[in-house]
């Protein structure tokens, strides 16, 4: 990691972590919001045809059954964390050799962890890139085609995003070519910021 060398002395090193039962607390609180902000666009669109939404809702729960509820989000939880590794390794220097995927059980919290440094800009970029692609883009195709499944979908993986959002909060006021490194057995980071001379 060629990064850690001129990180030890140019850069002034600070730790920046989420408690993780506020990030579960966070979560659930944002569910209202995110079901406002997602639903009611799509409740404009197609509020004629809610019985027949219900009625898929209701089919599709039926047909997946009771396995299927608990392990498709399961399934979208490991894609979520796939996710970040995939775009951190884009940035990372030794590529995906320097991602390690876990579970911190206390929490019962899976997550995706890359070993060295990158730039805060990149590190957003994989901390958000989740959200984006199994959150925001499927809720705005339900809301486009009217499907109600893919829109729960697509709200379920926004809220499950949240811790991603309160650790970008925590570097939104960075500057994006500064350095920062996932924190290898806590929710957070280390920021490096370069030291003015």
């Amino acid at each position: 990691m060629k990064n850690n060398m001129k990180l030890s002395k140019d850069y002034q090193k600070e730790k920046l972590t989420i408690n993780l039962v506020w990030a579960n607390i966070f979560s659930l609180l944002l569910i209202v919001p995110i079901a406002f902000i997602l639903g009611l666009p799509y409740y404009l669109l197609w509020i004629d045809d809610i019985d027949a939404i219900f009625s898929l809702f209701k089919n599709l729960i039926n047909s997946i059954g009771l396995l299927g509820i608990v392990l498709f989000p399961l399934f979208g939880i490991i894609i979520h964390e796939l996710i970040h590794g995939v775009i951190w390794s884009i940035y990372a220097d030794s590529g995906f050799k320097s991602i390690k995927f876990g579970v911190l059980w206390k929490m019962l919290t899976p997550y995706c962890h890359c070993k060295e440094p990158l730039r805060v800009k990149h590190y957003v970029m994989g901390a958000i890139a989740p959200a984006i692609i199994l959150g925001f883009i499927p809720s705005v195709v339900a809301i486009i085609i009217g499907n109600f499944g893919l829109l729960i979908f697509g709200l379920g993986f926004t809220v499950v995003a949240a811790g991603d959002f309160l650790i970008i909060n925590l570097l939104r006021k960075e500057n994006k070519d500064d350095f920062v490194e996932d924190h290898p057995s806590e929710a957070g980071c280390y920021i490096y910021r370069k030291i003015k001379k």
